[in-house]
């Protein structure tokens, strides 16, 4: 029965997800929708390996940290689709971006001492989430007449 509703609550928030977007105000400078897999591939590759890598050659309190900060940006990455798509909260979406943004550059400070490499992999992915929190927050603004 829980899993019969939390796959409705799903397949429900997908289809939310695609008529949502159709009635987004979205400027014309963010990246084109075929753009977005390729470059969630990579980045989530990079960061794989970059926590590899941690894992690998951390120790310590140093390892805890650089691992519990990488955690914690996997988590509101992960929150991130569900509170734009789902819940429509433009808002609250571009707060949590900003968020991300700061805990992967904690994420890059932490490991460089650790994996320098580990690291630079990360600049990638702080780039793209820049980017995304702009794109955020510009949508957010464009449309929060439609969704108050």
């Amino acid at each position: 029965m829980v899993c019969g509703k939390l796959i409705f609550k799903l397949h429900q928030c997908n289809l939310n997800y695609f008529n949502f977007k159709k009635t987004l105000d979205k400027p014309s400078w963010r990246p084109p929708n075929w753009a977005f897999a390729p470059v969630w591939t990579t980045l989530y590759t990079s960061m794989g390996y970059a926590s590899y890598l941690i894992v690998r050659d951390g120790i310590g309190e140093s390892r805890k940290l650089a691992l519990g900060l990488y955690a914690s940006q996997l988590a509101i990455n992960w929150i991130w689709s569900p509170v734009f798509f789902c819940w429509k909260k433009l808002g609250l979406a571009t707060f949590l971006s900003n968020i991300l943004a700061a805990n992967i550059a904690a994420c890059i400070y932490a490991f460089y001492p650790i994996n320098k490499t580990a690291a630079y992999l990360l600049l990638p992915y702080l780039a793209w989430v820049s980017f995304a929190t702009a794109v955020n927050f510009s949508i957010w603004r464009r449309n929060i007449k439609k969704n108050q």
